[in-house]
């Protein structure tokens, strides 16, 4: 069959959002390469590759389902039944408790389209402040120092084509061969052109075996390492004097901070020697240019925003910003994580990456949506705040794309919160472990079923399009938002074309931060994707070329200039002790993908990653008196978790390693803690105290 009968859109998963051509087959569809798509070039891992595994009605919802009250069970339902029913009980959470007991949840992997409705139907519809998305745990501590040090956020800023042309890339916790594989090729070019790669992460990943240098810093230390860093630059005189005093403020107070830690103390806090730090400054400066690149790692933190503005610091210090083929950037997770915290979804923003508090954009969005300024609610809890608050002042949550019940922080007691709701309704494509406790469950389309855009980890706006036909029994998120602001009261204002509604977003996002106004699906069609910002010309005028690299001229900041914001070392919200002595950190591995409602229905998926396990060096294993594949338990102050031994060497001695993407006893999240940055308000995913032990008792 000729490529011309295929149909160009883009992966469901990761930030990259990879390209490929989708070609019916069966009632489904099967993945033809797109090598012509810049950011994969026609590669994708095994999770692109069988996307199509999950539109089967073998594992996905077909039609509604409502709990009977007689029998506590989900039952199968019309949708005019169970919208009502939607309707009815947000509807009587308002009236009995008033808007703000009605609460909203959405997810990174929502369109633009979706988002963007998600955040006026909260906001009109229901009249509540109360509303967040899972972004909130994935880069909300790179986006809040991306703010603070440059006035603006987007993930890369810079095209991941840069990323081999640069001379020395640090990359912060992020382990590319598992999480996103089709961009280890742009470190594997790094170095096929000469270019160094030093590797900062606990573990010796398949990312970390491709590196010049591999730092293994305890979890929890990035901050401290990344001062020590800089006080190395200062001490060797290799501040860039010029780059500080003409593109930068704040250098002084920033310089001071990093002084106080002098590299046998960093030593001491991090567990990397002296000598490996001088190798890392010498290499990172010795390069005519560079790149920090950051992930989860330093980022799920209860400081992860400080930890980030410490690697913001090293690069302006050292004039790596600002420059082509230079800067900072943050490897984004999901697959429209950049433009899910753009367009409203987010507890404190409105469309454009517009700040809910202040009145212009205020009065530029109500213009556009036809309201009164005043009438918009003022900003809600973050993510975790509002899962917390379940069965307290939430009654009800309209919950969309999100499984939290095995993703959040402390997940026992978010399941617990999820259960003392009075109703909870779920969108998904899934019967996720979230959506088992809903009373409404309401079945939507999937990627291939639907047009929409997503803005990958680069700033590109990108399109996906409609391949197939959905089954009879499900519809769009565009058609469940429409129904139910019928039902209650709102008749226009929620179209279900998603083209439409794209062109009322492109209107919301002129002027702001993130302003798509000169975006088009037709331009998007023609260009590859479209870099934000990219305004609409004044009448006349050319059309704007997008952005794909910013800050080279000036900052977004008021004066043009880069903040360096001083920070110092602190320690992790809990320390080990002698009743945890053990510090457990998570991730991802290559063939799951975030919660695992899709992809562990997927049996390929699951043969190459059938369940949860427990990585821990052989001193640990020795000590507590497991051997590999026994199983273990893993306590915290939090919970238990039990999984298979995984005994390797390329863990630190004092920590363990579990993957997040199951439910039941291997669930690595009823560990974590929920602890939270101040500013950014993400959970400390990433480093929490525990002991380990054999999970049956010894004779």
């Amino acid at each position: 069959m000729s490529e011309a009968v295929t149909t160009p859109t883009h992966c469901p998963y990761c930030a990259l959002q990879c390209g490929m051509r989708l070609r019916p087959a069966d009632g489904s569809v099967e993945v033809v390469d797109r090598p012509d798509f810049p950011v994969n070039r026609g590669a994708l891992c095994g999770k692109g590759r069988t996307a199509p595994a999950v539109l089967s009605s073998r594992v996905r919802l077909t039609g509604p389902l409502v709990r009977c009250p007689d029998t506590g069970t989900l039952k199968s339902a019309t949708w005019e039944e169970a919208l009502s029913a939607v309707a009815d009980g947000l509807r009587r959470t308002r009236a009995d408790h008033g808007p703000d007991a009605v609460g909203v949840f959405g997810g990174g992997g929502l369109t633009n389209e979706k988002a963007y409705t998600l955040g006026k139907f909260a906001r009109l519809v229901l009249g509540t402040s109360q509303i967040d998305y899972n972004g909130r745990f994935c880069m909300s501590s790179a986006a809040a120092a991306h703010q603070r040090a440059f006035g603006l956020d987007r993930g890369l800023p810079f095209p991941l084509e840069d990323v081999p042309r640069t001379g020395c890339v640090i990359l912060v916790g992020s382990n590319l061969a598992e999480t996103m594989p089709p961009a280890l090729r742009y470190l594997t070019e790094l170095k096929a052109n000469g270019g160094k790669l030093i590797v900062v992460d606990p573990r010796r990943t398949r990312t970390a075996e491709q590196a010049d240098l591999h730092l293994a810093p305890r979890p929890g230390t990035d901050l401290a390492l990344a001062l020590g860093l800089l006080h190395l630059v200062v001490a060797e005189g290799r501040v860039d004097e010029e780059f500080v005093r003409e593109r930068t403020a704040g250098w002084e107070a920033a310089r001071a901070g990093a002084m106080a830690h002098w590299p046998e103390l960093v030593e001491r806090i991090t567990g990397v020697p002296v000598p490996l730090l001088r190798d890392a400054m010498r290499m990172f400066c010795d390069a005519e240019s560079g790149m920090v690149l950051t992930a989860r790692g330093p980022e799920q933190q209860s400081k992860g925003t400080d930890t980030v503005g410490a690697w913001i610091n090293l690069c302006l210090a050292t004039g790596r910003a600002g420059r082509p083929l230079s800067g900072y950037g943050c490897l984004t997770g999901q697959g429209n994580g950049q433009g899910g915290r753009e367009h409203g979804q987010k507890a404190d923003q409105l469309p454009g990456y517009r700040k809910l508090d202040d009145p212009a954009a205020r009065a530029h969005v109500a213009g556009v949506w036809g309201v009164d300024p005043a009438s918009l609610p003022g900003p809600g809890r973050s993510a975790y705040e509002l899962l917390d608050a379940l069965g307290g002042d939430v009654k009800s949550l309209l919950l969309m794309g999100s499984n939290p019940v095995v993703s959040a922080p402390r997940a026992a007691h978010i399941e617990g919160r999820l259960r003392s709701l009075d109703f909870l309704a779920v969108a998904d494509v899934v019967l996720s472990e979230t959506a088992e406790l809903a009373d409404v469950v309401l079945p939507v389309t999937q990627w291939a079923e639907e047009t929409g855009t997503t803005t990958n980890l680069e700033g590109r706006v990108l399109l996906r399009q409609r391949a197939i036909t959905p089954p009879d029994g499900v519809r769009t998120d565009l058609e469940v938002m429409h129904g139910l602001a019928a039902l209650l009261g709102w008749e226009k204002g929620f179209p279900t074309d998603p083209e439409e509604v794209f062109d009322e977003l492109r209107r919301a996002s002129a002027g702001g931060p993130a302003d798509y106004s000169g975006i088009s699906y037709r331009r998007i069609r023609e260009e590859d994707g479209v870099f934000w910002p990219c305004p609409e010309p004044a009448e006349g005028a050319a059309a704007h070329p997008g952005s794909p690299r910013l800050f080279l001229d000036r900052f977004a900041t008021p004066d043009g200039r880069a903040r360096f914001v001083p920070v110092v070392h602190r320690g992790p919200a809990e320390e080990t002790d002698a009743a945890y002595p053990v510090v457990l950190t998570t991730g991802r591995v290559v063939a799951q993908y975030q919660s695992g409602a899709q992809t562990r229905r997927v049996d390929e998926l699951n043969a190459a990653a059938p369940g949860a396990f427990v990585e821990l060096h052989p001193r640990l294993a020795e000590r507590i008196g497991v051997v590999e594949g026994e199983r273990v338990a893993v306590v915290s102050r939090r919970g238990r978790a039990v999984a298979p031994a995984r005994i390797t060497t390329t863990i630190r001695p004092d920590t363990v390693f579990m993957p997040f993407h199951w439910p039941g006893e291997g669930r690595a999240n009823t560990l974590t803690n929920p602890a939270l940055d101040p500013v950014s308000r993400m959970p400390e995913f990433k480093t929490c105290a525990v002991r380990v032990e054999p999970a049956s008792p010894r004779p």
